[in-house]
């Protein structure tokens, strides 16, 4: 029996779960409160996991031309400019998860995305229909617009980000924690970067109640800069604009990474923001996903990959109704949870200073390849499906 899910939100979450609904022979609609399908944002990272959910979406040869694998990921020591260690993510790394560590443009991940739905004839994409809430019976579940148009499919997903409408009805767990850490994102012409400085690494610079971190994007042709200082902002805020002079007063404290943050430009702020894990996602026909479900601090480099995960989940466990919905999230509720905190977790790995900084760069330096493999093995190896 085909499905009929109702997507509420149209990022990459969103779409992705809808195009792996049409591909095993479902309808989706998808509802975006914007006026148009677009996505802001800088650089994803793109560990093998998420990778693998790109493949078993049918993208896997789609992604390549628009992603950059790296090297290496490079921890160094924003104060004395020490390299303290790098774990490689070349051959030896690429044989144990079975793809190679890439890195994408935001935009440019979601425009394959909703090129591949808008080819789709399962899919149904609708702009500037912003959602108010849900009602559901024994038969389906409906998404009630703010207009008071009413959307109705055999489930209902929220894929609708932090700030869930679905989640609040769903959860009513009220506004995201504010993280007390500001980041500022800028992407700027590789051409502006001394050739010394161009390599295929993800580079962390570590310091006092800060970090920064950089890396190509957009096949090369530009470096992504992000520079996260625990400021203890109480406010949130999102892609508020920032002077130069601003992050070059607040990054004072990363002396050795000032060549590189200097080369930054047309800088934006933004306030991180999470929530803490919840056993019960689900509300009979409705459930969440992605940022909607288990939002989580940026810094395991993981919401897309796991938003990606849930979409290829989902989608094969929609024809078993609510029962699939309850199995979903049982299967994604414990991974998920342990990745936002483990997120939050990796700020003390950031941002100490002095003895205890010293400590966790000899910490570090001990680390052998394999051990650094064997700490990241849990979230990069998943090849999600229900088949395992």
């Amino acid at each position: 029996m085909s499905e009929h899910v109702v997507v509420v939100g149209g990022g990459i979450g969103g779409l992705a779960l809808a195009l792996a609904v049409s591909a095993r022979g479902h309808r989706a609609t998808v509802l975006e409160r914007s006026a148009e399908f677009a996505e802001l944002g800088a650089g994803i990272q793109l560990a093998p996991n998420g990778l693998h959910a790109l493949a078993r979406l049918g993208l896997g040869t789609a992604v390549r031309p628009i992603a950059t694998p790296m090297d290496e990921l490079r921890f160094m020591d924003g104060v004395t400019g020490a390299h303290v260690v790098s774990m490689p993510l070349t051959a030896t790394y690429q044989r144990r998860f079975g793809s190679p560590y890439a890195v994408v443009h935001r935009g440019h991940l979601f425009g394959l995305l909703l090129d591949a739905c808008r080819s789709s004839p399962g899919v149904e994409l609708r702009a500037d229909s912003p959602v108010a809430g849900y009602t559901q019976d024994n038969a389906g579940a409906t998404a009630v617009l703010a207009s008071g148009e009413r959307v109705t499919g055999t489930l209902l997903v929220g894929a609708d980000g932090i700030r869930s409408t679905i989640r609040e009805q769903l959860v009513g767990d009220g506004e995201p924690r504010v993280s007390g850490i500001t980041v500022y994102r800028s992407i700027i012409p590789i051409e502006e970067v001394p050739p010394p400085l161009r390599s295929a690494a993800v580079t962390w610079w570590a310091g006092p109640k800060c970090h920064f971190v950089h890396y190509p994007i957009g096949g090369g042709r530009f470096l992504n800069l992000a520079a996260s200082s625990d400021d203890g902002v109480t406010e949130a805020f999102a892609g508020v604009p920032a002077t130069t002079d601003r992050v070059r007063r607040e990054f004072q404290r990363l002396p050795a990474a000032r060549h590189l943050l200097d080369l930054g430009r047309d800088w934006r702020a933004w306030v991180l923001v999470d929530r803490e894990p919840v056993d019960d996602w689900c509300d009979g026909r409705v459930t969440l996903l992605g940022d909607a479900a288990h939002p989580m601090l940026h810094y395991a480099a993981q919401g897309a990959c796991q938003a990606l995960e849930d979409a290829v989940l989902l989608a094969e466990l929609v024809d078993r109704g609510p029962a699939g919905l309850v199995e979903y999230q049982e299967r994604r509720r414990d991974r998920t949870a342990a990745i936002q905190r483990i997120s939050r977790e990796s700020i003390r790995l950031w941002h100490p200073e002095g003895a205890a900084a010293q400590a966790r760069n000899r910490m570090l330096a001990a680390m052998t390849a394999e051990r650094l493999h064997d700490e990241v093995a849990w979230m990069h190896e998943e090849r999600i499906g229900v088949a395992g």
